[in-house]
């Protein structure tokens, strides 16, 4: 940023605080339109300046805080305002992947990993790969938000309601030992004791032990019975009983680092087998030793291709 720049930010900031400090006299405001028609340069840095108010707004108090804690005079108030012009963009941009990805979650799970929560009531939470979540427990409810992935929850007992809500609706557990996993467009829900009362918008369907469903925002799809391969990811393991090899690879890539994809002249391929999820590399053989199929592996192992043997 060269000097004209920073001059110009700098008063960008005056302004946003002039404008924003409560009664703006006609004469200010003529004064700041007139600044703002300075040049190209003056009107990209307000509106730069407006940007950095609505992204304040919505902006974590851990964020945003910070660079506006009640500045003792107006030179400081200043200066900060010219910084946030400066990073403010940038910061938020972290902050929204971190989201996206779950970085900011109380709790989540790597690539691969597999992790068992004890919660401050006794509900038991594992985590599938890749997935975050929230808890938010207090005096009168209890409260995990799926930010991503897949969970499994064995409630304890508690007078208190306990919920899992997620982008697409809000489940509330009757007594229960249930699965929840949450996919680009849909969640699915999968019922192993007691019940789950799923709610969308004005919707609801109780599944009762034995019982799943998937859900969006706009429906809640027909219930069908659990399988065995339902929750097989808790105990490590996947199974697959007639499985396109495209759909069994899919599943894989979930507990991989890197590119795993289906050459589609196999992507049809029907196979069957228990495959374990913590060693990748040990279910593409037992696929390659079984199944007319090979393993085509590049970059180390990052990228892998299934294709016709």
């Amino acid at each position: 940023m060269n000097a004209a720049d920073s001059t110009i930010l700098d008063e960008a900031a005056d302004w946003l605080v002039v404008m924003h400090a409560g009664a703006v006299s006609a004469q200010d405001r003529q004064a700041w339109q007139a600044w703002r028609a300075r040049s190209p340069a003056h009107e990209q840095a307000w509106q730069r300046a407006e940007r950095l108010m609505g992204t304040l707004s919505g902006m974590p108090a851990a964020l945003a805080m910070p660079a506006l804690d009640r500045p003792r005079t107006r030179r400081a108030a200043l200066g900060k305002l010219a910084a946030l012009l400066v990073v403010a963009p940038a910061a938020w941009g972290v902050w929204r992947l971190s989201e996206n990805e779950g970085w900011t979650a109380d709790y989540r799970s790597a690539t691969g990993e597999r992790r068992e929560i004890r919660l401050a009531d006794g509900t038991r939470l594992t985590l599938n790969t890749a997935s975050a979540v929230d808890v938010r427990y207090d005096a009168g409810q209890r409260t995990v938000v799926l930010r991503s992935g897949e969970i499994h929850i064995d409630t304890a007992s508690d007078p208190r309601p306990f919920e899992v809500r997620t982008r697409d609706g809000t489940l509330r557990a009757l007594g229960t030992r249930f699965t929840v996993r949450q996919d680009d467009e849909e969640t699915h829900l999968a019922v192993m004791q007691g019940a789950v009362r799923i709610t969308v918008g004005q919707d609801q369907r109780t599944l009762q032990a034995g019982e799943q469903a998937a859900f969006s925002v706009q429906r809640i799809d027909a219930t069908e019975p659990t399988t065995p391969a339902t929750a097989a990811w808790t105990q490590g393991m996947l199974l697959a009983d007639g499985m396109p090899l495209g759909v069994l690879a899919a599943e894989l890539a979930r507990y991989r680092k890197g590119v795993l994809r289906c050459d589609p002249a196999v992507t049809n391929l029907r196979v069957s087998g228990t495959f374990p999820l913590a060693d990748t590399d040990r279910s593409l053989a037992m696929l390659a030793a079984t199944y007319p199929v090979v393993v085509a592996s590049r970059l180390g192992g990052y990228w892998v291709t299934l294709g016709p043997a």
